[in-house]
């Protein structure tokens, strides 16, 4: 028996419209705004207490597939390399695309912190801020990328090391030969069953973008945003001159295609990023919209999750640039020439520091430890640290969407017509199907 609703000739009035995923996420952000600006201004407990438990159970879900998702992404990636003929040049190039547009975003950083001094009058101590859990030096990120043994990496979700593990045993897998066959069949299989869990997480992500905004207003409220408004500022304004400023004029010079188009396909990924606040989690939905976009998915299954883990203008150049100066103001040091240098070469060569942990708070203490800027800095902000998290993972996302892009511009590999061709809202319930059985495949 057929369903009624299906028929052409059903009332109109019995067909509900979907609704896109951006609205989705529209009204999530408006809707735990004003809830979380009722339960701070009217101190409402019971509702914090439920903004701040759906945020953090839909971030918790996010990160319990990270790690084997990491993984088996970054050795079906290495291994779909022998189908891509020129897999060195374009592994290569992809990196160069990833420094240089770390390059831009850091000066860029600079900049707007010379001209605006964070820092300067605010009239914070070392006592307004709390010490970091996490620290990052040279040692660390260098003894760091090795591991001790093969389960810690997981437990403690240090993606630097499980990417070390991933690349050592992808290369070992292409070097066996027909004899790894039947690992790679388990991996792709694997990966196909993580990536259709994580998009049933994804789907919740309106509810968690009601959590995550209404617990942060709900704990910081916007007092402390004005007490920090010039650091706040400058980092949105940062990334968003790199993210509309200066990948569409990449886009456009480079690749020879529309910006507008870009931002088109590449969007749910770009809000999806701004609401979780991590590029890892966001992966899946990334490679998507990058194929969508017209680039093969054998180079696509390669950068994307490449760059989901050493790709992040935001937190590893625009960041650490703007907190350097801010902390050196707050504490009276003087930086010259040498020091702006060596943030520039923090930023761009230091980066992949960012992967082992939450945040950017490695990537700072790092260059913070490289300038010997006194550390007690980051934890001056550590409380306004959320609110910076979304936009500059934003930028991350769509800046490893960027590059990918435009080495499959230079290369020849992009589907032009594909990527003219793209238009209207994701859609999760095919997207997750079809994903799957395409790495099945």
């Amino acid at each position: 028996m057929s369903n009624t609703s299906s028929r052409p000739d059903a009332p109109a009035s019995r067909r509900i419209p979907r609704m896109p995923f951006w609205a989705q996420i529209l009204l999530g952000l408006v809707c735990g705004a004003l809830l979380g600006w009722i339960a701070h201004s009217q101190d409402v407990l019971w509702l914090g207490a439920t903004l701040k438990q759906t945020g953090s159970l839909f971030i918790q879900l996010l990160k319990l597939a990270i790690a084997p998702l990491v993984f088996f992404a970054i050795v079906v990636s290495i291994t779909n390399l022998r189908n891509v003929s020129n897999a060195a040049r374009l592994a290569t190039r992809t990196l160069l695309w990833f420094m240089a547009t770390s390059l831009i975003a850091v000066i860029i950083g600079l900049a707007i912190a010379l001209i605006t001094h964070p820092g300067a009058g605010t009239g914070l101590t070392a006592a307004n801020g709390a010490k970091p859990q996490h620290t990052g030096s040279w040692l660390d990120f260098i003894t760091g990328i090795v591991p001790t043994d093969v389960i810690t990496p997981f437990t403690q979700l240090n993606v630097l090391q499980i990417v070390f593990m991933a690349a050592v045993v992808g290369i070992a897998a292409l070097q066996l030969g027909e004899k790894a066959q039947p690992f790679l069949t388990l991996s792709e299989t694997t990966l196909a069953l993580l990536q259709k869990a994580l998009w049933w997480v994804i789907r919740l992500a309106p509810l968690g973008t009601l959590g995550l905004i209404g617990n942060a207003i709900n704990a910081y409220g916007w007092g402390l945003i004005k007490q920090y408004a010039t650091f706040t500022a400058d980092v949105y304004v940062g990334c968003l001159l790199v993210l509309f400023g200066v990948y569409p004029l990449l886009l456009t010079l480079v690749a020879k295609v529309s910006p507008v188009q870009f931002f088109r396909g590449a969007w749910p990924a770009i809000q999806l990023a701004f609401v979780s606040r991590s590029s890892v989690g966001t992966m899946p939905v990334t490679q998507k919209v990058t194929e969508r976009l017209g680039v093969p998915r054998e180079y696509a299954s390669f950068a994307v999750p490449f760059g989901s883990t050493t790709k992040m203008d935001g937190c590893a150049s625009i960041y650490p640039a703007l907190a350097s100066v801010f902390i050196a103001e707050v504490f009276g040091v003087h930086l010259g020439i040498r020091d702006y240098l060596l943030i520039v070469f923090v930023s761009v060569i230091g980066s992949a520091a960012t992967a082992g942990l939450t945040g950017a708070t490695v990537m700072l203490t790092l260059t913070l430890s490289t300038l010997g800027l006194p550390l007690a800095g980051v934890g001056l902000l550590l409380a306004i640290d959320p609110i910076l998290d979304m936009m500059r993972t934003a930028t991350n996302v769509a800046g490893q969407s960027v590059c990918t892009l435009l080495v499959a511009a230079r290369e020849g590999i992009l589907d032009r017509d594909k990527f003219g061709s793209v238009h209207g809202d994701l859609d999760l319930d095919r997207t997750g199907e079809a994903e799957s059985a395409a790495v099945a495949v």
